[in-house]
């Protein structure tokens, strides 16, 4: 048994690929016991297998586990839910004109509203010293303030819970090591992507509280700040949901084939064009664009608008011209829809996994139901 077991250990002992995983043992003491042998070894030097892996265990105990990925990318994807129940609310307070009705911004101090009537009282002044009171809402009474005001406070309430959402949990993981090197980068660009958000969310409400003698025209945000507001919001809620995915379900590996990287490449310009959709559409809103023409397909009589170069210079008109700003909205939401069936046409000629193809349809019909 001896000869069968002890000379394969001795060429395995020998061969120069363990010598460097096992570094060579100090000599022996005269007692001859093993405890001498541990006690002569310097720093990183080991007698046994069994000790070099116990020592490489320790080092691995920090690492992400499979378990800690889904814990990150279930959490990553609850924020994305987070975010994208913020830009259905902001959505809201829009329609319902409210996002004037604050009219100062405190991080701790505004969490609790008013109770008092006299509280209330003091809350209404301050919003009729600014130009949505005097020139939209002089008639408006204290129950009606009490509505747009509560909107608006929703929606700013919202917006801490998503930085409490990504904070909070993203310190408690970094903590406990769960966090890979490059997830820590991603994690910080998300939470420092919230508090740019609620930043340019102020800086887009000061815009509307700005008095202009010169213009007697209803107040609002400006449609840049907006665009730029709704803009952050879309980029911070696909990073989440990506980063998300990508953690929680396992990549498919498909063969790099010239139809595979068109659909790929066309994907990515679909997914581009339906961003550039949405930053048109804050600047409908923006300029109430949208009351100008309330026929499709034509805009009014005339498949293209006389008035589409009014300002000057002609670049203007792509951003102030409601005229414009609303053609150009149409032009690029029918472009967007047809890029999209394509992309499905293509999806349907290339043997996909069934994720992709769902995902596929999935994505056609929203895009109909959008219209």
């Amino acid at each position: 048994m001896q000869r069968l077991l002890f000379p394969p250990l001795k060429a395995l002992m020998g061969s120069p690929c363990l010598r460097l995983l096992v570094p060579r043992a100090a000599p022996r003491t005269q007692c001859g016991c093993s405890c001498g042998i541990r006690s002569a070894l310097r720093p990183g030097q080991y007698s046994t297998i069994s000790d070099v892996a116990l020592q490489s265990g320790r080092g691995t105990e920090s690492l992400p586990s499979k378990a800690a990925e889904r814990v990150v990318g279930r959490w990553l994807l609850v924020c994305s839910g987070t975010v994208a129940g913020a830009v259905i609310l902001g959505g809201v307070t829009r329609l319902t004109e409210s996002g004037l009705s604050m009219v100062d911004w405190h991080l701790i101090k505004e969490m609790k509203p008013p109770t008092s009537q006299e509280e209330w009282e003091a809350e209404f002044q301050k919003y009729q010293q600014f130009p949505e009171f005097k020139i939209l809402n002089r008639d408006m009474t204290l129950a009606e303030f009490k509505f747009i005001w509560y909107m608006e406070y929703s929606h700013r309430m919202w917006g801490r819970l998503v930085g409490l959402a990504y904070i909070l949990p993203a310190a408690y993981f970094w903590r406990k090591g769960w966090l890979s090197r490059n997830m820590k980068g991603r994690v910080l660009a998300l939470c420092g992507l919230v508090c740019f958000q609620g930043l340019l969310g102020w800086y887009m409400v000061k815009s509307g509280l700005e008095e202009k003698p010169d213009s007697h025209d209803i107040p609002r945000v400006s449609q840049y700040r907006l665009a730029a507001h709704l803009g952050s919001a879309l980029v911070l809620y696909c990073a989440s949901l990506w980063t998300s995915l990508s953690l929680l379900l396992s990549p498919h590996k498909l063969p790099e084939t010239r139809q595979l990287l068109r659909l790929r490449r066309f994907a990515h310009g679909t997914a581009g064009l339906v961003f550039l959709t949405a930053l048109s559409g804050a600047f409908v809103a923006g300029l109430d664009a949208g009351l100008v023409y309330n026929s499709f397909p034509k805009m009014g009589e005339s498949w293209i608008p006389e008035d589409l170069f009014t300002f000057s210079p002609i670049l203007r008109n792509v951003f102030e011209n409601p005229t414009m700003v609303q053609f150009d909205h149409r032009i690029l939401g029918i472009t967007s829809v047809t890029a999209i069936t394509v992309l499905y046409l293509l999806s349907r000629r290339i043997p996909l996994p069934r994720r992709t193809k769902m995902a596929a349809v999935t994505l056609l019909a929203l895009a109909y139901t959008q219209v």
